[in-house]
């Protein structure tokens, strides 16, 4: 387990031990001296904290396995506990309470001291794989949101290119049928809808007054083209102008309603878009006539409009598209009603 967990996280975790260790690990003595043993054992401990840590660190760059890090861990504080034990004889003896050492006493009373050093390193431990486990999460988190964003720009820059052939396809069989001014018209429109598809921030989501004022833009080239034959209702709440959308969620629904639906027919269709609140959800019902020729959900622009959501919001959301009975293909999307703010 590599680590880089700051140096005075563990030291101060472990503070806490070291004042047990003081309390435990004193010696048989009477009370006069308490105070001089407590001072010598509690700085002691802090002296030991350093090395563990350096100690523990360098078995974890190495990639130790944990039982040979828990074997070197276990000697090295046992070692460090015989030190201290050392320690407080000198101490006895420079406090005039003993003249030498006891030797055969060397490994007595040392449960205190090596148990506190010993839950240092736990808790040394504990902190540094928490730690890297936060980072790591954060690192997984980071790349999946990169890569759930590359997605997003790939599917919303497959919209414009397939609009853009579609209506320069229209505008080249109007420059063929001679119909300059309907041409020329187009053009404007769609130079007027791609200034304002460029100057978008690059943010997947924006507020629905402005994903259909990009709408408004975009019929404007399907009537320059279609003329009366487009009939267009559209109603919207006017307290959902702040709700946040998609980037372009409508436009490929509405040319695949008119592309495939309106334009085929040898009388004028209808067209309607409804947007509504429901609940906690906004829904957006796209309904056109057509003819019946094409299964349900095929086509680039519903294919691509599924996704990006799929993306956006996972489970909550719903998409489905459908003939109904009345002869009218109608496309229903729920999505979470939150405004741009809480999007953010």
């Amino acid at each position: 387990m590599k680590v880089e967990t700051p140096l005075l996280v563990p030291v101060l975790a472990a503070l806490p031990f070291c004042a047990c260790m003081v309390i435990l690990g004193l010696p048989s003595i009477g009370h006069a001296n308490v105070t001089a043993f407590r001072i010598l054992f509690f700085v002691a401990c802090l002296a030991w904290l350093l090395p563990l840590t350096l100690l523990q660190r360098a078995m974890w760059r190495r990639s130790w396995p944990w039982l040979r890090m828990a074997v070197v861990l276990l000697a090295a504080s046992y070692v460090m506990s015989v030190v201290n034990a050392v320690l407080g004889q000198r101490l006895a003896i420079s406090l005039g309470m003993g003249t030498d050492y006891h030797w055969d006493e060397l490994l007595r009373g040392l449960d205190g001291c090596w148990l506190a050093l010993i839950a240092f390193c736990a808790v040394h431990a504990v902190a540094g794989y928490y730690l890297s486990l936060q980072r790591l999460q954060l690192h997984l988190a980071r790349a999946q949101s990169a890569a759930r964003d590359a997605e997003l720009r790939a599917l919303r820059l497959q919209v414009n290119p397939h609009f853009l052939f579609n209506t320069l396809n229209a505008i080249s069989a109007l420059v063929s049928a001679q119909h300059n001014r309907e041409a020329n018209r187009m053009l404007g429109c769609l130079s007027d809808f791609l200034r304002a598809t460029l100057a978008h921030d690059g943010r997947h989501e924006h507020a629905l007054a402005d994903e259909l004022a990009l709408l408004d833009a975009y019929l404007a080239i399907e009537k320059a083209r279609l003329g009366e034959r487009l009939r267009l209702t559209m109603k919207v709440g006017p307290e959902l102008f702040d709700s946040a959308v998609p980037y372009l969620v409508l436009q490929p629904l509405i040319e695949n309603a008119i592309r495939h639906g309106i334009a085929p027919l040898a009388t004028p269709g209808r067209l309607d878009i409804f947007v509504e609140r429901d609940g906690t959800r906004l829904l957006i019902d796209v309904q056109n006539d057509g003819q019946q020729k094409a299964r349900a959900g095929t086509g680039i622009g519903l294919a691509n409009v599924r996704e990006r959501l799929r993306h956006l919001y996972g489970a909550d959301h719903l998409v489905s598209a459908a003939w109904r009975t009345d002869s009218r293909f109608h496309v229903r999307i729920a999505l979470p009603l939150r405004g741009m703010e809480s999007a953010a």
